[in-house]
């Protein structure tokens, strides 16, 4: 008797199901229509998505996933839908549609389910959190970040300085990337913590181990485990709802690794807080974490807004000095015309004329156009997304000629791809493929065409610092060395890109850097 009734049951589910699918397609259609909506071009990705997820799949595995993405938009237009296991997702590089996003309906979109992807590592922070959280968490941050900070660059000389005393001097070839991870990671440990992690320095010869030894195995354990649980993210983000699988012990070791040596330094801002009034007027220097201190004691919340800004300060500058010497390396011409311009401002490391100051390095044009010319061609964070969290809009993409509105459904994913924007013909000339600072002399102002620190409320809170330690290391290479040469046997191709949260080379940037004078 029971099992007539189940069928009844069963067949009563699916019957609504359909009729409440067919009534939600028809009242979608509807506000689609009133809103002027059109729908974009569709991608060719096979029956639920399948075959286009095993190619993309594929193509993170041969490190070309970018290349992938930008052939994509070069087939189906700067907006389209792609179908993900049944779940449609839009897919846009149209300046419009970024603003939209990004600044003016930006409380349509927020992070989706990034909170729970990035948690583990990041917990509650401005990269995972939407709504007030996030408003709160860069409250928190922003008066961090003030010209004051940003133009310490005492602090980033001893760094600097150490990285060049390590460069070979017999003029052999060498990987800069992987001296510009370690760089950036003392200057932000040093920024954020008052102590650097010390990445450059060699091991501890003292019989005790320090704290960073023990519970990451040095300065390349801590830096290790936190490149490792990037790599998981970014797995994690890759896999949308499915995250929750993407769990193993290697991702869980790394994170306790990198857990433990921040938590040590919250203790001890948190320690020095009880300590008298005279001991901190005597350190001058700004700390991070201990201005941090001063607004919350919560251990969790400091070691959260650390770990999101220890990410952005480190790897984003890393990836923007990497892609600058690999370009460089490649157009010596630029490389001459940029360190003329040094010399005759600051002199060279034999016969310095001038002090290196924040003020001084803004008004050198041309350094900055080569910087934004490089984070044109090779943005340090590529890809992003939204989610909406109402059924809304985007301005254009829509129709035969694409510049219909699109309609969003709530829920739905919306990609946006920096990269490929930045290379588009239509809106940076013919040679939009051409690393070539001087376009941005004949043309500096640039709008939601150039996002290499993201755009709206959201915009990146350490622009200012990233330019600035990448003009000052690149100030100071360029007094000590008057040749670069490129010692990449690839000589021709195209770089291997990895992105994960971050984009690098994955070949490393083989270089020669010497004095002719030595």
């Amino acid at each position: 008797m029971l099992a007539p009734v189940l069928l009844i049951a069963v067949a009563l589910y699916a019957t609504f199901a359909v009729l409440r699918a067919i009534q939600q397609f028809f009242h979608q259609r509807k506000n689609a229509r009133a809103l002027g909506c059109q729908p974009p071009r569709r991608a060719a990705n096979g029956f639920l998505g399948i075959p286009g997820f095993l190619r993309m799949a594929r193509s993170v595995r041969e490190k070309r996933w970018l290349y992938y993405l930008l052939e994509q938009y070069q087939l189906n237009g700067t907006t389209f839908t792609a179908n993900l296991f049944g779940r449609t997702m839009v897919m846009t590089i149209e300046p419009e549609n970024l603003k939209a996003l990004l600044a003016t309906q930006f409380n349509d979109f927020g992070l989706g389910t990034r909170h729970r992807e990035f948690y583990p590592l990041l917990g509650d922070g401005i990269f995972t959190l939407d709504g007030a959280g996030w408003s709160h968490a860069r409250a928190l941050l922003r008066p961090q970040f003030t010209k004051d900070q940003v133009a310490d660059l005492a602090l980033l000389d001893d760094h600097v300085s150490r990285l060049i005393d390590m460069l070979p001097k017999d003029r052999s070839g060498f990987d800069i990337q992987t001296l510009f991870y370690c760089l950036t990671m003392d200057s932000a440990t040093h920024f954020l913590f008052g102590e650097s992690v010390g990445s450059l320095l060699p091991p501890s010869s003292s019989s005790a181990p320090s704290v960073l030894e023990k519970s990451t195995g040095g300065a390349q354990g801590f830096a290790e485990a936190f490149n490792l649980a990037q790599d998981y993210l970014a797995a994690r983000s890759r896999a949308q709802d499915l995250y929750w699988a993407v769990n193993p012990r290697r991702y869980r070791g790394a994170i306790k690794k990198v857990h433990d040596l921040v938590d040590n330094y919250v203790r001890l801002a948190l320690e020095s807080r009880s300590k008298n009034r005279q001991e901190k007027q005597e350190n001058t220097r700004y700390i991070f974490l201990q201005a941090l201190a001063a607004e919350t004691q919560d251990p969790k919340v400091l070691r959260d807004n650390l770990l999101n800004i220890l990410l952005a300060g480190r790897d984003t500058t890393a990836s923007l000095l990497s892609s600058t010497f690999y370009l460089l390396a490649r157009h010596p011409n630029v490389w001459q015309k940029l360190r003329q311009i040094v010399i005759g401002e600051f002199g060279d490391s034999r016969r310095p004329v001038a002090d290196i100051t924040h003020a001084k390095l803004k008004d050198i044009p041309y350094l900055r156009y080569v910087l934004n010319e490089t984070l044109r061609l090779y943005p340090p964070v590529p890809l992003n997304f939204r989610v909406a969290m109402v059924n809304t809009s985007l301005p254009v993409g829509g129709g035969p000629d694409q510049r219909a509105p699109v309609y969003v459904k709530k829920d739905t994913l919306v990609g946006y791809n920096v990269f490929a924007m930045h290379r588009r013909k239509d809106l940076w000339g013919e040679d939009a493929h051409v690393f070539r600072p001087e376009r941005w002399e004949e043309n500096a102002k640039r709008g939601w065409e150039y996002l290499p620190f993201n755009g709206g409320p959201r915009i990146c809170l350490g622009q200012q610092y990233a330019l600035t330690e990448a003009s000052y290391t690149l100030v100071k290479l360029m007094q000590h060395f008057d040749t670069l040469e490129n010692a990449d046997p690839h000589v021709g191709d195209d770089p291997v890109l990895v992105s994960t949260l971050t984009m690098s080379h994955d070949r490393g940037v083989l270089i020669r850097l010497y004095s002719s004078e030595d």
